[in-house]
């Protein structure tokens, strides 16, 4: 057992818990505790031995009482295990209220239940392992918090020791308990293409809520992300669950009539069940579960935690100002239009300049060239090199567009492997945005894929690639395959050891991850790419609102964000330039406007703001986050503190309407900043406040219709 002051794994004096009604409620073995920053997770085995439970999970001592989650009362009509608050069930556990794991045998019997066999504790993990005597399937439940974190990982390790094979109808990875005796209030994100990551929120009293995806990446229309409170403290104790998968998944919330809302997470099986042969072993999806006192604004900051965790030395890089060229000059990319866009990017404080889609052979609109990633002769007459040493010599960093995982008909490689795509014999393929996709599980596929890749990383100076992904899988087949395929894992298995073999060999390399927009954000990419473009949609109030949701569930270093020129498409009301470029330094400042037409003043106005970014993007990208209202109200601002607490970052904006300003009394909206100690002293030029005042009263900013942003640093005094 390890020491809890160490913030491992300890186990507790045996506690009284939830079991069968009437059975010994002593436990079989634990409890343990995991034990983060500010959050402690508990589970044991109850005297039966059929299931791991929760006991506790929130601040550090809420295990030393009662358990909030236990019930060893009468369950009419359905059995204990519909109600007890396990941690991962079969359906013989959980046969009515939701199973996390439905295991078939090879007649087709289910109903498969375990025992609980042994505990492990090693390096800060917990392993607790159950086994079915019938089938000979093993469960080993795996946790583990990182430290400096309050993100508690679970996954599940699944080994058939029998002597049939099985198969896996639901594959989820785990089950949360939260308690909430008045009822559950849970937040979610929804989207669509150039609407992503729009925050919601619903009161579920009964029945079931559930989002996913179908699609083979985690898709716009919802984020693998959903947080839930008791409808009664919607700014106290609140939960939250992620999924590290890039494929298909789902989530279901469903509150029980005790005052216990059950969150089951894992994979969506698009392509059918799994199959578990004698022997074989499968290890399914790490699903994270994050706590915070503080309502959603703190657990993002635990999620904010974690993925900088996950990030690792990586962090420690600068993430560059880029130009990228996509709005520009779109498909119609040659030398002399890029450089002339390189030259006013650089005299701007450009770090990076990224050639976007169409610097490749046959590129010359979407019906052509992909899976063909050989530069363009044409485009590029003396030479794709020489064209890359001009960019480098204005001191920028040379970056990329690819888009490897999708194919053009027209392409060559279509022609010599129709085979690589994903289809069903005899039927016709589904063409979405004129591309097809190649089925990246098949060895040979994802093999093109890796050394296209690093082929054009060690052929070319090149220091940024931008990974897109712009089309749905639609056939779940693979012409000539003897037996049913995990099309979706050996996909997203393929897809992550790509990217892992290329950190290895191109440390160097900043990577950014984008599918249409933000259709491929999760955990496990989180860890994988260096950025996340969030949204196509760069209009300035419709892309405050997709990264006010975004910034919930992800934290400031995976947020890339462009000044563009662009309307919007959803709140056309115009902003200043001033405003576009507050609203990129909130996470990683790029530009795509077609530089070459703004004025000397814009220019000037550009370079100036660039100047003041990298004067507080470290503060940007390690400081502590605090979201301020919302582009819904009229309060909408982020404050940064820097990890030293000496340095405060606050980006804020104008939401409302800019006429009739100054016609009328007023007084400036307020802002009211967080985590300020009251007798602390702030500066911010030649005005000085009281930790005190900036956290009840708030910093002043009056907007006008000139006035539609600012950057406030503030010095600690």
């Amino acid at each position: 057992m390890s020491d809890p002051a160490t913030g491992n794994i300890y186990e507790r004096a045996a506690v009284r818990n939830a079991t069968d009604a009437g059975e010994d409620t002593a436990p079989l073995a634990g409890p343990w505790t995991l034990r983060g920053v500010a959050t402690e997770y508990t589970v044991v085995v109850p005297g039966h031995g059929r299931w791991l439970e929760l006991v506790s999970w929130g601040p550090p001592g809420v295990a030393h009482g009662p358990s909030p989650a236990s019930y060893t009362g009468p369950t009419p009509f359905l059995t204990a295990g519909d109600f007890a608050p396990v941690e991962y069930a079969t359906d013989a556990v959980r046969p009515f209220t939701g199973a996390d794991l439905v295991v078939e045998t090879a007649t087709g019997d289910r109903r498969v239940s375990w025992r609980y066999q042994q505990a492990e504790t090693d390096g800060g993990q917990l392993r607790v392992t159950f086994a079915d005597p019938v089938t000979g399937l093993r469960a080993a439940h795996c946790y583990r918090i990182p430290a400096g974190t309050d993100v508690v990982e679970r996954w599940v390790e699944l080994t058939n020791t029998g002597e049939a094979p099985l198969r896996l109808a639901r594959a989820g990875s785990a089950g949360f308990c939260v308690p909430t005796p008045h009822g559950a209030r849970l937040s979610y994100q929804w989207g669509q293409w150039a609407q992503e990551f729009q925050l919601a929120h619903l009161d579920l009293g009964h029945g079931q809520f559930s989002i996913g995806s179908s699609q083979g990446v985690p898709g716009h229309s919802f984020v693998p992300w959903l947080a839930v409170q008791d409808r009664a403290e919607p700014d106290g104790p609140t939960w939250g669950v992620a999924l590290a998968w890039t494929g298909s998944w789902q989530i279901v919330a469903e509150p029980d009539t005790g005052g216990l809302t059950r969150v089951r997470v894992g994979r969506r099986l698009v392509d059918g069940g799994l199959d578990l042969p004698a022997g074989g072993g499968i290890t399914l999806p790490v699903v994270a579960g994050a706590h915070s006192d503080a309502g959603l604004a703190g657990l993002a900051r635990a999620w904010h935690r974690y993925q900088r965790q996950l990030a690792g030395d990586r962090l420690d890089r600068a993430r560059p100002v880029l130009y990228n060229s996509w709005e520009a000059t779109e498909f119609a990319v040659d030398a002399d239009n890029q450089l002339a866009l390189a030259r006013i990017a650089a005299e701007l404080g450009v770090e990076t300049f990224v050639v976007d889609d169409g610097w490749f052979i046959g590129r010359h609109d979407d019906r052509g060239g992909l899976g063909d990633w050989t530069p363009d002769p044409v485009k590029f007459p003396a030479g794709f090199d020489a064209f890359i040493a001009q960019i480098r010599a204005l001191g920028l960093t040379f970056g990329l567009w690819v888009e490897p995982e999708s194919i053009s008909p027209a392409s060559r490689l279509y022609t010599e492997h129709p085979d690589w795509v994903y289809a069903i014999d005899d039927r016709p393929i589904t063409p979405i945005r004129n591309q097809y996709l190649l089925d990246l599980g098949r060895p040979e596929a994802a093999e093109f894929v890796h050394s296209t890749l690093d082929g054009l990383l060690r052929r070319h100076d090149i220091g940024y690639l931008k990974w897109d992904f712009n089309r749905p899988r639609t056939e779940s087949g693979r012409p000539g395959a003897a037996t049913r395929l995990d099309l979706d894992g050996a996909h997203v298995a393929n897809l992550h050891r790509i990217y892992a073999a290329l950190r290895r060999d191109h440390p160097h390399v900043t990577i950014e991850a984008c599918a249409a927009g933000g259709a491929r954000t999760d955990l496990a990419m989180a860890a994988h790419a260096d950025v996340f473009w969030p949204s196509d949609n760069t209009g300035p109030l419709d892309r405050l609102a997709i990264q006010h949701g975004f910034l919930h569930a992800n934290a400031p270093h995976l947020l890339s964000s462009w000044v563009t020129d662009a309307v919007g498409l959803f709140d056309q009301r115009p902003r200043s330039l001033a405003f576009r470029f507050v609203l990129a330094m909130a996470g990683v400042l790029g530009i795509g406007a077609d530089i070459r037409h703004w004025t000397p003043r814009q220019r000037a106005e550009a370079a100036s703001w660039i100047g003041r970014y990298k004067q507080i993007r470290e503060v940007i990208t390690h400081g502590e986050v605090h979201l301020i209202g919302g582009p819904d109200q009229p309060r909408c601002a982020v404050q940064y503190t820097a990890p030293d607490g000496d340095t405060l970052v606050v980006l804020a904006w104008h939401t409302g309407r800019l006429d009739g300003h100054g016609l009328l009394p007023s007084r400036p909206v307020r802002l009211p900043l967080r985590g300020l100690a009251t007798d602390d002293t702030w500066r911010h030029g030649d005005d000085t406040y009281s930790g005190s005042h900036l956290t009840a009263v708030g910093l002043p900013v009056r907007w006008t219709a000139d006035h539609d942003a600012e950057l406030f640093v503030l010095r600690r005094a």
